[in-house]
């Protein structure tokens, strides 16, 4: 079974590397079966520069920017039988691809799988607060997926979904800008087989977006995306703040 990681990257030199290195420290005995792609998504800075420095790792430019064209642009480049879909500012959680590859091995009619963030860069205290908001997210999870049958959940950060499955659902839905497009992929993928959120497969990532946003603000805009998406189908909020070109400015300051 082959693992295909796909990294969507808009000027991301500062981060992509500690991205890189931590698939590469889990799949150095893997190389036949695990690809890596990072996706150069109209980048102004080094991204490319830095993703081509570590060895196997193929770059993918798609110079439409955004989210859900990058993911697209990867997964058409890609092999593998499970994409990972994981951000340029994640760090993999030790044991993270002996659990994706065990739990697709395991489980015939697991299509996509997906876990918490973890955020590396915030406090204690706040990762109990995103583990309490979590949990709320999750009995609702529950609900959409064994009671109402609407649904599931994935967290767009770190999520698998077999290749099959996602070529049945048609792939990646273009109206999707940013918020919502991970709970559109596990609405659709719901009606193929089991889409799973756990607890035991976490991810390091950046909080910079919360500290960009504000905490408050951004749990309303994916909470109300979430459900907009799996009750509507579409997503509530279509425009959304992009922080790199806010630490751009930072850094010219």
């Amino acid at each position: 079974m082959k693992l295909s990681f796909v990294i969507p990257a808009y000027n991301e030199e500062d981060l992509i590397g500690q991205c890189l290195d931590s698939i590469l420290k889990q799949t150095a005995s893997r190389t036949d079966d695990i690809e890596i792609i990072v996706v150069n998504n109209a980048s102004t800075d080094r991204t490319r520069e830095v993703a081509l420095s570590f060895s196997g790792v193929i770059v993918v430019d798609e110079p439409q920017k955004g989210i859900i064209h990058a993911r697209r642009a990867g997964f058409l480049a890609s092999s593998g039988d499970l994409i990972a879909n994981v951000d340029a500012d994640t760090i993999l959680v030790s044991g993270w691809v002996n659990k994706v590859l065990k739990a697709f091995s395991d489980n015939q009619n697991l299509v996509a799988l997906s876990g918490p963030p973890i955020f590396y860069d915030l406090s204690w205290i706040f990762n109990l607060w995103v583990h309490l908001f979590y949990s709320v997210g999750f009995v609702s999870y529950l609900l959409n997926k064994f009671i109402f049958r609407i649904g599931s959940m994935l967290q767009g950060g770190g999520f698998v979904v077999k290749r099959s499955a996602l070529e049945k659902i048609g792939g990646y839905n273009l109206e999707f800008n940013f918020y919502g497009e991970d709970s559109d992929l596990a609405r659709r993928l719901h009606r193929l087989g089991n889409v799973k959120f756990t607890f035991n497969l976490p991810i390091y990532t950046s909080g910079r977006r919360i500290i960009a946003e504000g905490a408050l603000i951004m749990a309303w805009r994916y909470g109300i995306n979430y459900f907009w998406t799996i009750i509507f189908k579409k997503p509530f909020t279509k425009s959304y703040l992009d922080i790199r070109m806010k630490e751009d400015k930072k850094k010219q300051i």
